[in-house]
């Protein structure tokens, strides 16, 4: 059985309060050690500002690596392909898609970067952590931006009658997968900047939420959805504190896209979408690619924490 004092040195050694005699100083977890925390205090001049000053040199991500899940089509491929349009070496993800494999070699041809894809299942996180290691090892042994993008729909309407496995799979690829994505390459982020790898100054990490994070839309019923795209927002959020010392976390929140994620929803839902959007229209994928730039690069070096709503206006009436 342990003491005051046990208990306090275990506590404190978890990171959380066992003992009632601990002080409110001692609730502080550990990992704020990483975000330059003390006593609710941040370190002043943690972070330093890039040294280039010219705005198009700023989104330049030459000499780069850039992991994106979720890429085999859709958002995630236009991302993948406008981060090698600024320089990045790239490596797309996908679950089935086997297209990707030749998306990959379109994109290395084209841009005269490196790009490959993966089969990786976000709901696994070993399997996660064991991709990205891999990956940054082929990679000229750095990671610099991750977007996790990989992500399902909810299709089974009312969650009243909705299947609780259905929900399972939502919650799992859609915020569990982004959540162990952040976990493994935080973690190599911290160890880059720990080492001072050249050229790196911070990691950015990008995670695909959506506007129904913010608005209940309608007319279709997707509370599992919008849950889970609600946590992914709040997760980076919560990140950029922690990470704050050698990583940026943000996340763009599309509205309605004209991908292959909602080719399911028939054109009568979608015509009454459009008539709840000001432009009167979905989006295309490509119209992305300046959002996710800008977060991946030195010329959002002073965002963290922050989401961006990209979705024709729907969320302004």
């Amino acid at each position: 059985m342990l003491t005051a004092q046990g208990e306090l040195a275990e506590a404190k050694e978890l990171g959380v309060a066992k003992s009632s005699e601990l002080r409110s100083e001692d609730l502080v977890p550990i990992s704020m050690a990483d975000s330059a925390m003390n006593g609710g205090n941040f370190a002043h001049n943690n972070t330093e500002p890039p040294q280039e000053i010219k705005v198009l040199p700023l989104f330049s991500l030459k000499g780069k690596t850039a992991i994106v899940s979720g890429a085999g089509a859709g958002i995630g491929l236009a991302v993948a392909q406008g981060f090698a349009e600024a320089g990045a070496n790239v490596a797309i993800w996908y679950n089935s898609n086997k297209k990707a494999i030749d998306r990959a070699a379109d994109i290395e041809k084209e841009y005269g970067v490196k790009c490959k894809a993966y089969q990786v299942n976000v709901q696994d996180p070993a399997k996660v952590e064991e991709a990205i290691k891999s990956q940054v090892a082929e990679f000229n042994h750095r990671l610099d931006i991750f977007v996790a993008n990989s992500g399902i729909p909810w299709t089974q309407g009312a969650m009243i009658d909705g299947e609780i496995d259905h929900y399972r799979k939502v919650v799992s690829t859609d915020l569990d997968g982004t959540f162990y994505c952040a976990r493994a390459c935080g973690a190599i982020w911290r160890e880059q900047k720990k080492n001072k790898l050249e050229n790196f100054k911070a990691g950015s990490f990008v995670a695909t939420a959506s506007m129904s994070g913010h608005v209940v839309n309608i007319p279709q019923l997707q509370a599992a959805y919008n849950a889970a795209k609600a946590g992914v927002i709040h997760l980076c959020r919560s990140l950029a504190v922690e990470w704050v010392q050698f990583a940026r976390a943000n996340s763009v929140s599309p509205g309605y896209m004209a991908t292959e994620i909602s080719d399911f929803v028939p054109k009568e839902t979608k015509d009454i979408w459009k008539d709840k959007i000001p432009m009167g229209r979905e989006g295309e994928a490509h119209e992305l690619k300046g959002a996710y730039l800008y977060l991946a690069s030195d010329a959002s070096s002073y965002m963290t924490g922050a989401d961006m709503i990209v979705d024709g206006g729907y969320h302004c009436p």
